[in-house]
């Protein structure tokens, strides 16, 4: 972490001139803790980031950032519509990875004599791994209105409620989708994946509410100490990373075309208004319309499992984020409202009280925060402010963020020794592999507790509750 400068306790500047062709400065939210765990690497992308045309303000890493693909993983940046671009590399292969949150009426002593039980339903119910199909067996006209309606064409077929679609970002369904844009190989992978929990970091977790932090927002949200909360983290499947990978061979070219100089060939775009990046932005919103109806469905079913164990209860969902998306929103800058692309690249939208786009349900408070923690960790559920607006565009975290490799992971760990480990925390783990539970150890994975902090203590979101697993099904 050389040559930047500290602002305050969770503030680090990487300046102009660290990187020639900076258009801004780069902010890196992080505390003295976890500013060790920063790669110089993913520096060195927060400053490439900063040389791309219409830039606004800083190219910023959130606390739980690390090297990614172009842009760092954890990483935001503004475009301006006039003069911006968009790129693939700010948005990532698992277009629309996020996180559904379902809370129960039900408290943990009721369920934890269960907990086997559940866990073992919950893998045969939700298909997950690398490749998994699921039951759904979705027609290509279905597919098509997955990705225009997401969530919305979910219900309309018979999963989920209503109701449901108030409680995601976006009412689970982006305008602007093109499926024109989604090539035949895209389809084909994403027609029978729809309803998969899908491998790497995703997983269907049944987790304890262990401590509230705000009463206040809590009860807003619905949760209280004790309770039984089932977490849904997966994202767009192979079709998003189709899309994904169709749409870079095009920005590839077009960097050359519109002259555009960046320092990192991952980091193809285009500029705005350019036919290349329309493309681009109805395809990657297809893909993110299909990871809302993706986890629509998964919550149907997780909700099956538990009627089917609790007659009695009901399990309602609280929020549904995205970590990896760009989208149109509306700031001040320099005291102007202006239209800006925001890329969040594994960061969470988290808007205060002001916004328009926070549901009725929580206008008073702000939209959740969820932040999912590393099979082991805690998962937290914070309250979305509008200081964020002025740090972040309305933006934090969006889980631990990794410190070791796979494949190292892999060297250093061994599948069992993970299950004996989460055992003898009286976690109970459910895995398509034992090389899966090797490569997502707790261990390599930075403190969750300690990303969190820091977006609390910047005011950028603030805690509401901690939320400890009990039972994990993984890809």
């Amino acid at each position: 972490m050389v040559d930047i400068s500290k602002i305050n306790d969770n503030t680090y500047e990487v300046p102009i001139g660290y990187r020639p062709g900076m258009r801004v400065p780069g902010r890196i939210f992080v505390s003295a803790a976890l500013r060790e765990m920063v790669e110089p690497g993913t520096v060195d992308q927060v400053a490439n980031v900063a040389t791309l045309p219409g830039i606004v303000k800083y190219s910023m890493a959130m606390p739980d950032a690390h090297l990614g693909y172009g842009f760092p993983i954890g990483g935001v940046a503004a475009f301006r519509e006039d003069g911006g671009i968009i790129s693939p590399g700010g948005v990532g292969f698992d277009i629309n990875c996020g996180v559904r949150l379902l809370r129960s009426d039900l408290e943990a002593k009721s369920v934890q004599p269960l907990i086997n039980t559940l866990v073992s339903a919950l893998f045969e119910a939700v298909p997950s791994g690398l490749g998994a199909t699921g039951r759904l067996h979705a027609t290509d006209q279905q597919l098509t209105e997955a990705f225009i309606s997401g969530s919305k064409w979910a219900v309309e077929e018979g999963y989920g409620f209503e109701a449901d679609l108030t409680h995601c970002e976006e009412n689970g369904h982006m305008p602007g989708a093109d499926p024109a844009q989604v090539s035949v190989r895209a389809r084909k992978r994403g027609r029978p994946q729809l309803g998969t929990l899908g491998s790497g970091n995703h997983f269907l977790e049944i987790q304890r509410v262990e401590e509230i932090f705000d009463e206040e927002v809590a009860k807003k949200f619905g949760l209280f100490k004790g309770q039984i909360t089932v977490m849904i983290h997966c994202g767009s499947r192979g079709a998003g990373h189709q899309i994904c990978t169709d749409h870079l061979e095009v920005l590839s070219k077009a960097v050359k075309k519109y002259n555009i100089d960046i320092p990192d060939k991952q980091l193809a775009c285009a500029p705005l208004g350019s036919p290349e990046a329309d493309s681009y932005f109805g395809g990657m919103v297809c893909a993110a319309n299909y990871a809302w109806a993706n986890r629509h469905i998964i919550a149907h079913w997780t909700r099956e499992v538990f009627k089917k164990y609790f007659p009695d209860s009901n399990l309602d969902l609280v929020y549904d984020v995205a970590h990896n998306v760009a989208k149109i929103e509306e700031h001040d800058v320099d005291g102007r409202r202006e239209r800006l692309y925001v890329h969040r690249k594994g960061a969470t939208r988290a808007f205060g009280p002001s916004r328009s786009e926070v549901p009725d349900a929580y206008r008073k408070v702000g939209q959740p925060v969820l932040i999912p923690g590393s099979m082991g960790t805690p998962s937290y559920v914070l309250c979305g402010n509008d200081r964020a607006l002025d740090i972040t565009f309305g933006s934090a975290c969006h889980g631990a963020g990794r410190v070791m490799s796979r494949s190292q992971a892999i060297r250093t760990f061994t599948g069992k020794s993970v299950q004996d480990a989460l055992n003898r925390d009286g976690i109970v783990v459910r895995a398509t592999s034992p090389n899966m539970l090797a490569e997502e150890a707790p261990q390599v994975y930075k403190p969750s507790g300690d990303v969190v902090d820091v977006v609390h203590n910047l005011g950028i979101a603030t805690k509401v509750a901690k939320l400890v697993p009990l039972g994990v099904s993984k890809g």
